[in-house]
């Protein structure tokens, strides 16, 4: 007998003739599910009823008619970037050659054909379309479509966003900066926050104090980032400029523009973003100094917790910090250098040895002796 639990209902499966049998029972008693379980058994082996035919159920008709209204539902309103990613994904895999095949027959080997055949792309468009059907086979073994979820192996070679800037290309890099931008680059550097999360910053989030403050995150990837933070001087300093230029708001979007959403947007922030290096490495050519080399916004990010962690902040707090579900990204962002290690070993030898006392039952044993 195997039951187990799926939601809030009893499933069984069992083997019969070398054929997998599984089923809800749609029962919430256990013991009900294992007398449904046994009924079943029961009735193959007297022959009552043959081995039911699995529902075919292909992937292209899976991401049409399950997967996409899902995602839609789901991001539209909240998250129209992550929406259009999943879309152009499931494109993607309704052109591919397992389009046609039933969602249980796919394997890492046909997502390792279709990242062959896409291999004049670029890893992280390759990407896109892996990481939309390891979701879409997620949801349909979350769903009961699935035995078991396969594993959907990654394109190699996606460009990495763990680039570290150093004091000196962080101070050149904000001195280039034009508005909004700089500030937007400040504010990440000195709170590790997320591109996306500056640009929807609003004032009922932001507490300015005589001399600091906080500001509150209220939306994110997931329920982890919501969060506060507080905020050191220079990012203070931006935001007080901010306020008083905008003459003292209440509400409204911190960072307003001219763009659909209202606010500034990630395509402004980069040609800005290019324009701050373009002028560094202009200059650096007429001064015949080394140039900048070229890093995504998101490395300002990264930058910030790298040295949060570097600083002696531990992994879990980090991960508070970040706005993390899972300590494991945190993880990334933890770097420790030859001299840190020494330090934690210089910790534990100037801690003085404790020796070892006798158990009360060893103690009267050493009396005798």
């Amino acid at each position: 007998m195997a039951i187990f639990k799926r939601g809030q209902v009893y499933w069984y499966h069992f083997l019969f003739n070398g054929k997998h049998i599984q089923e809800s029972t749609k029962q919430r008693n256990p013991r009900v599910a294992r007398n449904i379980e046994a009924a079943h058994r029961t009735a193959l082996a007297n022959g009552e009823v043959g081995i039911r035919e699995r529902k075919q159920l292909s992937l292209a008709d899976f991401l049409k008619a399950e997967f996409l209204p899902f995602v839609v539902s789901k991001f539209k309103a909240a998250k129209p970037r992550t929406l259009r990613y999943y879309q152009y994904g499931a494109k993607t895999l309704q052109a591919s050659d397992f389009a046609s095949l039933d969602v249980r027959d796919i394997t890492d080997q046909h997502a390792g054909q279709y990242a062959a055949r896409r291999s004049s792309l670029s890893p992280s468009t390759v990407n896109c379309g892996l990481r939309t059907l390891r979701r879409a086979l997620s949801l349909a073994y979350q769903w009961g479509k699935l035995d078991r979820m396969p594993k959907i192996t990654m394109a190699k070679g996606e460009r990495q966003r763990e680039r570290i800037l150093t004091d000196v290309e962080a101070t050149a890099y904000l001195a280039a900066c034009p508005q909004p931008w700089k500030d937007c680059a400040t504010i990440m550097l000195g709170t590790a926050m997320r591109p996306s999360e500056v640009f929807a910053l609003r004032w009922e989030n932001v507490l300015l104090n005589v001399h600091d403050g906080m500001l509150q995150i209220t939306d994110g990837k997931s329920r982890a980032a919501r969060r506060m933070l507080p905020l050191v001087p220079a990012v203070y300093d931006a935001l007080k400029a901010r306020y008083d230029a905008q003459r003292s708001p209440t509400t409204g979007w911190v960072f307003s523009a001219d763009t659909k959403s209202g606010h500034l947007e990630g395509g402004s922030a980069k040609n800005q973003h290019a324009a701050a290096l373009n002028a560094i490495n202009k200059k650096a050519k007429k001064n015949k100094t080394p140039k900048l080399a070229p890093f995504p916004p998101y490395c300002l990010r990264h930058t910030a917790l790298t040295n949060l962690a570097a600083a002696g902040c531990d992994a879990f707090t980090l991960a508070r910090i970040a706005g993390h579900s899972s300590i494991t990204i945190t993880q990334r962002y933890c770097h420790p250098q030859a001299d840190a290690i020494e330090r934690a070993f210089l910790k534990l030898s100037d801690t003085p040895a404790t020796p070892p006392q006798p158990s009360s039952s060893e103690a009267p044993l050493a009396k005798r002796v």
